[in-house]
């Protein structure tokens, strides 16, 4: 069965991910590490988990629980990657599907921005969400987990990818 893993911490479209999960009758599991506590909705098919406190503590949780057929909704690029490498599918907060042909140039854009903040220029944040990337991360969403569901029933096709 797909399950809908959420890196919670700083998701800002936990909401419509409960709404989908729950029309299409799939288990969620909210990952924070209680750095920004968040509010369990109260839902049957969704389950708050609490890890430790530390880097990467919710990643390494939900990288280590992923496989195929499974959804992770993250905007960290490092999870996403691990996801992918476990047969996983990974989508942004805006939208934007993560897979094994963007993924890499997403990690170098990364390092190249932490490059710049080490030395001291300011690269910005992400522009707040819209209601047109709420839109966009309702439509890819249910078509992620379509394709989630289709990668359980099939079997594996090809070796994915490691990004580590």
């Amino acid at each position: 069965m797909t399950v809908l893993y959420i890196d919670g911490d700083a998701c800002p479209v936990r909401e419509e991910a409960f709404r989908v999960a729950t029309r299409l009758n799939l288990p969620v599991k909210v990952v924070s590490n209680g750095s920004r506590p968040v509010r369990p909705p109260g839902l049957p098919n969704v389950e708050m988990v609490l890890v430790p406190e530390g880097a990467d503590a919710a990643d390494d949780w939900i990288a280590e629980r992923a496989a195929r057929g499974d959804v992770c909704i993250t905007a960290d690029i490092p999870l996403a990657a691990r996801c992918l490498a476990k047969g996983a599918r990974a989508l942004s907060f805006k939208g934007r599907p993560w897979t094994t042909d963007n993924i890499g140039g997403a990690l170098v854009g990364r390092t190249i921005s932490q490059g710049m903040r080490d030395m001291g220029q300011m690269t910005g944040g992400p522009a707040p969400l819209t209601r047109a990337d709420r839109s966009r991360f309702l439509a890819a969403l249910d078509a992620e987990i379509a394709a989630a569901r289709r990668d359980a029933a099939a079997p594996a096709a090809r070796p994915w990818v490691s990004f580590e």
